[in-house]
């Protein structure tokens, strides 16, 4: 991966932009000694569990979705599990204690811990592979590589600046041989021509658009120099040494989920379109395909057949942080990652790890 000295400041500003306004605040309100919400477990069970998700309640949480439709998170002793719907990078939320758990990526809790010291930690993933891509039309931008970005206007939305400008990083590519174009979620910018390119996701943004009759290309990021978990289950150091058991039962309960949906794709999301995200107008088959894609392309790999799902090997973890460094985020493994709690999960239910079955 290319790794380039100049830019790093401006990275890591722009890094910092996209959270720290937030967090600084969560922060300052957030003594160390402050109990964090959630229940602490015993003969009672563990309470109610608030889960910020990274996104809308489309086929990206599907797993959740099943382990709470079939019991899972209620045989692992909660009275309840709350999804509260995106975006965020749930750092915040996090450290506020407004929620226990957050689905998040790599990009945004490392540049979160080495800005702003927050204290999270990533106790496992369910993308191996990360979903975001470039996306553009195939009549019109048609940005097949990095430097087919030089000139062209690329739709950025504030929760994804710090990723654009670590994917640019990566490549060699100047911030200022590009226009970054503040967008929403709306993919119409890029249908309409006001942007050449747009940051999504493959398994979104980049089907919906193919499904209404427009070719597209991807640039995808984990093939251009920023390899890096995402969907990643991230945690407080405090909720980690204080209810350790409860995050080790909520884990157990999105394997399951999880392994229902790479059974039966189509039935969570007959589970999805029914209930979770009923109000979003989703379109079937196209989070079918979603969800196809991300079992057999992101969320499964050798790594996951042989150790489990969410496992993050060593190799991934370098290749995560080598992402970070080129993009001028400095952390270490022990600062980003405690894997502790899965490697208990798979010890204490060896079973779980045969998610194929």
């Amino acid at each position: 991966m290319s790794r380039i000295t100049p830019g790093r400041t401006t990275l890591r500003r722009a890094a910092a932009a996209a959270t720290a306004a937030g967090l600084a605040l969560a922060l300052a309100a957030c003594g160390s000694d402050e109990p964090e919400a959630g229940a602490s477990g015993g003969d009672e069970g563990f309470g109610e569990l608030d889960v910020q998700l990274s996104w809308i309640k489309n086929a990206e949480f599907a797993g959740e979705y099943m382990a709470d439709s079939n019991g899972y998170y209620s045989d692992a002793g909660f009275s309840g599990v709350n999804l509260v719907a995106g975006p965020s990078t749930g750092v915040a939320e996090l450290v506020q204690g407004s929620a226990q758990v957050a689905l998040s990526d790599a990009v945004s809790i490392g540049t979160a811990v080495a800005n702003e010291d927050a204290p999270v930690k990533i106790i496992g993933t369910t993308y191996q592979k990360n979903p975001f891509t470039i996306l553009s039309l195939a009549d019109g931008g048609n940005i097949a590589t990095p430097e087919d970005m030089v000139g062209k206007k690329i739709g950025v939305q504030d929760s994804n600046t710090s990723l654009f400008l670590a994917l640019l990083a990566a490549n060699g590519v100047e911030e200022s041989e590009l226009t970054i174009v503040p967008v929403q979620y709306d993919p119409s910018v890029l249908v309409n021509g006001e942007v050449d390119g747009f940051v999504s996701y493959l398994t979104n943004e980049s089907i919906t658009v193919e499904a209404e009759g427009h070719p597209v290309t991807n640039l995808p990021f984990a093939d251009n120099g920023l390899p890096f978990v995402a969907e990643t289950f991230v945690a407080t150091q405090q909720t980690i040494e204080e209810d350790r058991e409860m995050l080790k039962a909520f884990l157990v309960a999105e394997i399951k989920g999880w392994t229902d949906v790479i059974a039966d794709p189509a039935a969570a999301i007959d589970v999805c379109i029914a209930d979770y995200g009923s109000d979003l107008g989703l379109d079937r088959e196209n989070e079918i395909k979603a969800a196809e894609i991300a079992n057999d392309e992101l969320i499964t790999s050798p790594d996951t057949e042989e150790n489990g799902l969410f496992t993050i090997s060593e190799e991934l973890q370098g290749e995560t942080l080598d992402s970070l460094s080129g993009a001028g985020i400095d952390v270490t493994a022990e600062d980003l990652f405690d894997l502790s709690l899965l490697d208990e999960v798979y010890a204490e239910n060896p079973d779980l790890v045969d998610y194929a079955g």
